[in-house]
């Protein structure tokens, strides 16, 4: 009885990562539209930043990305949520993460005893589980999916000479 409770502790204690995935690939044009809401237009900045400073071979636009860790089994005691948002390095093929540039902040707490190493350590520590969680993105066959739809809104985007449509 005692392992069973202690197994089901460690399950609810995992890190969760969550986070929408661009490849720098498949875009194609880096004007920014002038009718663009800020929000959009920074965002777009940030990457055509990221193209100008990584390539856009094999390289990842991570966004709309938290990375949530509980130390403890309480939500309301022991949680930390950091945001974040930057590049992912591929190797050659693909197959693995080889580094991440990444604005990570923290977006929300519920620790008491929360110090600024403690958050410093956590924000170094959100760079390795993004890390390891898009490896198991890329095993799981997503990063695949991604390109593979990315391609199609480039393709049909080149159909309809660039215009997708309202909102697109």
């Amino acid at each position: 009885m005692f392992s069973e409770r202690r197994v089901r502790a460690m399950q609810d204690s995992q890190v969760e990562i969550s986070f929408e995935c661009l490849p720098l690939r498949s875009v194609g044009r880096l004007d920014i539209p002038l009718d663009a809401s800020s929000a959009f237009h920074e965002r777009c900045q940030r990457i055509k930043d990221a193209i100008g400073k990584h390539g856009s071979h094999n390289t990842y636009y991570l966004f709309d990305a938290h990375c949530i860790f509980r130390l403890t089994n309480n939500p309301s005691c022991g949680m930390l949520r950091y945001g974040f948002e930057g590049t992912l390095m591929t190797d050659q093929g693909d197959l693995c993460t080889k580094a991440c540039d990444l604005d990570v902040r923290l977006m929300q707490e519920t620790c008491d005893w929360l110090n600024e190493s403690v958050v410093t350590w956590f924000a170094e520590t959100v760079l390795v589980a993004v890390r390891v969680e898009f490896d198991r993105y890329i095993a799981a066959g997503d990063l695949t999916r991604s390109k593979d739809r990315a391609a199609r809104v480039a393709a049909s985007c080149e159909e309809s000479s660039g215009f997708l449509g309202m909102y697109l």
